[in-house]
């Protein structure tokens, strides 16, 4: 049986693409009136609760916070979706989350987190691999096996990949990839992303290299069984 999260107001995008790598299903309560979590709330209780404090007054996300806190049924971990300019506000509020995350969302940051507070909670169901056809990624272990075989990758290969691997089918520019996979604050150029998946690719194999697509004049994209075009 899949473990059900709370989400508060809304899953979409990135965040319902984060519970899905996490191997939990959302509940979606979109006022957070504890009469509407309670009618969502499965037999077994909720794993988790994901509350997007970007999403609706921050006052009203931090009285649903303090009300979840309180309630006779723990609803497990509860993070917080915050934008930047709300940082200041969680001063002296820490008691009423479990973790924190800055937007705009990461789907890999998100299902990480998601995934250790409810692993850490006493939760052994959620996934902790990412698996498409004969590729395998183990999250915790940062281990990767293609075909059985295991991929001896430095960090950043890993990161890329496991960036890749959690968004399959989206394409992404390099200076994307950049961002999300490097840090903002790289400055490497786009050539160190093709670098990357040039290396992924031979580590890959000839049979798996297609996994990583190029789409010509924008970027990567990954999972896409053809080779429509070569790199």
């Amino acid at each position: 049986m899949i473990d059900v999260v709370l989400c508060v107001p809304s899953c979409e995008g990135p965040i319902r693409k984060a519970l899905e790598v996490a191997g939990v299903s959302p509940a979606v309560a979109s006022s957070g009136r504890l009469a509407e979590v309670g009618a969502l709330e499965p037999a077994s209780g909720f794993a988790g609760a994901v509350i997007n404090a970007a999403g609706f007054p921050f006052n009203d996300a931090m009285n649903l916070c303090r009300q979840l806190r309180h309630r006779t049924t723990s609803v497990g971990p509860i993070i917080l979706l915050v934008d930047h300019y709300q940082l200041d506000d969680l001063t002296f509020r820490e008691d009423l989350f479990d973790d924190f995350v800055v937007g705009p969302f990461d789907v890999s940051e998100l299902a990480t987190r998601l995934r250790h507070r409810l692993r850490r909670a006493g939760n052994e169901s959620v996934a902790a691999r990412v698996v498409h056809g004969d590729l395998a990624m183990n999250l915790e272990t940062y281990q990767a096996t293609i075909a059985g075989r295991v991929m001896d990758l430095t960090y950043m290969e890993y990161e890329l990949l496991r960036f890749l691997a959690t968004n399959p089918q989206r394409v992404f520019t390099r200076e994307t990839l950049l961002s999300r996979v490097w840090g903002y604050e790289y400055y490497g150029g786009a050539r160190t992303v093709d670098v990357h998946v040039r290396r992924l690719r031979a580590k890959l194999g000839e049979e798996h290299a297609h996994l990583i697509q190029t789409v010509r004049s924008v970027g990567y994209r990954f999972g896409v069984p053809e080779r429509e075009e070569e790199g």
